[in-house]
């Protein structure tokens, strides 16, 4: 009997965040495996199970929960934002290439959530409002050598730059080595938006321009979206500055 694997992202933290979708997905599923902080956001039932692991276990609880779903389960596993953006759905798929063959016949659906960086986004403006990229600065997974390369290439072509896992107590120089590299070929006029805890109680946005950028103001739970030459600050009075790419570009450097 074949079962059923739902990656589902849970958004960035708010619960209005959540898609119809999503919720749907919870409420079909039995077993439930992820990172502890993202399956205590889940209301489920007492017929439904929570199986939690480290941050850092991807793989072996992609393992985990494909065993369960091939003993005929119905079985989620759980991402904050969207699963596909960083997150489990490629462990998932990881998982599935290296595993025993049966493993491909699994029922599988990936639920789509809210990435952290358009909900940073959506709270100042419009920063992606011409072409932009993500760009994850953990090295647990690829050099720093090669993640330096395509921070340099992004912003040379005019690229805003969407930053994830920008900083940890076991990566603390990472953040401030990027915005090094970036100085180099951006202007020190361009913004900087910090957007930590997105939606939830302990949100903050803050906005700098990238000569005054530290890296003391970020943790691991902020993203973090550097702007373009052409993006543009509009000052508002009292109201809060609104941040934004305009739709059109020149490749000029201002």
């Amino acid at each position: 009997m074949s079962g059923r694997l739902t990656v589902i992202g849970l958004g960035p933290g708010n619960a209005d965040q959540v898609t119809p979708q999503a919720s749907r997905a919870v409420a079909e599923a039995s077993f439930f495996y992820g990172y502890k902080p993202y399956l205590d956001r889940l209301e489920l039932r007492d017929d439904q199970t929570r199986i939690a692991s480290d941050n850092r276990e991807e793989l072996a609880r992609s393992n985990e929960a494909l065993a369960k779903a091939a003993e005929g389960h119905h079985v989620a596993v759980v991402s904050g934002g969207d699963p596909g953006v960083f997150a489990m759905a490629a462990a998932v798929c990881e998982a599935i290439e290296a595993g025993p063959q049966e493993w491909r016949s699994i029922d599988l659906a990936v639920v789509p959530g809210v990435t952290a960086m358009l909900a940073v986004a959506a709270r100042i403006g419009a920063p992606l409002g011409h072409d932009f990229c993500a760009i994850s600065l953990s090295d647990n997974l690829k050099p720093w050598d090669l993640i330096e390369l395509r921070l340099l290439a992004a912003a040379g072509a005019g690229f805003v730059i969407a930053l994830y896992n920008p900083i940890s107590k076991a990566r603390p120089w990472q953040l401030g080595r990027a915005f090094e590299c970036l100085k180099a070929i951006l202007p020190g006029t361009t913004p900087v938006i910090f957007g930590r805890a997105t939606g939830r109680p302990d949100e903050r946005i803050e906005v700098y321009l990238l000569a005054d950028a530290d890296a003391a103001k970020a943790d691991m739970a902020t993203c973090i979206i550097i702007g373009s030459p052409e993006t543009r600050i509009i000052k508002r009075g009292e109201r809060p500055a609104l941040v934004y790419t305009p739709r059109s570009a020149t490749g000029s450097k201002r």
